[in-house]
């Protein structure tokens, strides 16, 4: 669980490739491959913006919204009435893992964090995808399209609206 919540954080700033860039919205399929190559995919998009403020929006194959802030994650589960809150306690500091990260060939880089490799493509100055294998063994990779930096982000997106009939699991 550990490293879902890492991913969602590396995912929310990977935008900070770039020293330049202040927000990033994209539409994004996320695969999940396990051991037997059997492939679970996820549609949505992202919208994040500085410092640590991220939005997914998952739309299939279930709907599903995770708010980050620096310092917590909020899953909202429609289908089940249901929302996660949980606290984000982590050394994880992006800003330092990403300046490190090494360049392996034009567009493809390696960043390491908590023994994990994370390939990062870029293509036009833009993330074009993240690509990780998870503490489950499966290979995660998330694909950007429709890619925009440094746009107008009204920051009210980055607050969750909770339905007062929703349980609500703080861990």
């Amino acid at each position: 669980m550990k490293k879902i919540f890492l991913l969602l954080i590396i995912a929310s700033e990977i935008f900070a490739f770039f020293d330049t860039v202040n927000t990033f919205q994209a539409d994004f399929t996320q695969t999940v491959t396990d051991e037997k190559n059997q492939v679970l995919t996820y549609d949505g998009y992202i919208v994040a913006s500085k410092p640590q403020n991220a939005m997914w929006k998952y739309t299939t194959p279930i709907n599903k919204d995770v708010y980050i802030s620096e310092y917590k994650v909020t899953i909202i589960e429609p289908e089940i009435e249901q929302v996660i809150i949980r606290n984000i306690e982590s050394n994880f500091d992006f800003f330092k893992m990403i300046k490190n990260a090494k360049k392996l060939k034009k567009d493809i880089y390696l960043a390491k964090f908590d023994n994990s490799n994370f390939i990062i493509v870029t293509k036009n100055k833009l993330i074009e995808s993240i690509s990780y294998t998870d503490e489950f063994e499966n290979n995660v990779k998330i694909l950007f399209k429709n890619q925009k930096q440094n746009g107008s982000v009204d920051k009210n997106i980055f607050t969750p609206k909770i339905p007062l009939e929703f349980d609500i699991i703080r861990d």
